[in-house]
């Protein structure tokens, strides 16, 4: 089992699961995160801590294409190991439908020098 990020973190990027993160398995978008699953040590305490409730096990229904999307940006996106503000939209984009479509980026988060 794994745990992966789902659509509703889409421009919203809360990182409150980073900071309790004990294997450093969240990977880091311009505008969300996603989970290694490969590194993931299914400790689920990341799970609890996302205010958009975006984070799910593997083991639910259809997370199949959640995983393989997690893998892909998790390989090309940097690793990012401290807590950050969330995006500026975040509480207005919270909770909104087709995200995936009309909100994601497949670039990685800009790193500070």
């Amino acid at each position: 089992m794994t745990y992966v990020v789902t659509e509703n973190c889409i421009a919203c990027k809360y990182t409150d699961c980073v900071d309790v993160c004990p294997v450093d398995c969240f990977y880091e978008g311009e505008n969300m995160l996603v989970i290694h699953p490969d590194e993931c040590i299914d400790c689920g305490v990341c799970e609890p801590e996302c205010p958009a409730d975006a984070i799910r096990a593997d083991t639910e229904d259809n997370m199949q294409e959640w995983v393989e999307f997690n893998r892909k940006y998790s390989e090309a996106w940097p690793v990012i190991l401290s807590a950050k503000d969330p995006l500026p939209e975040a509480d207005e984009m919270d909770g909104k439908s087709d995200k995936l479509t009309t909100a994601f980026s497949e670039s990685p988060a800009i790193q500070a020098a």
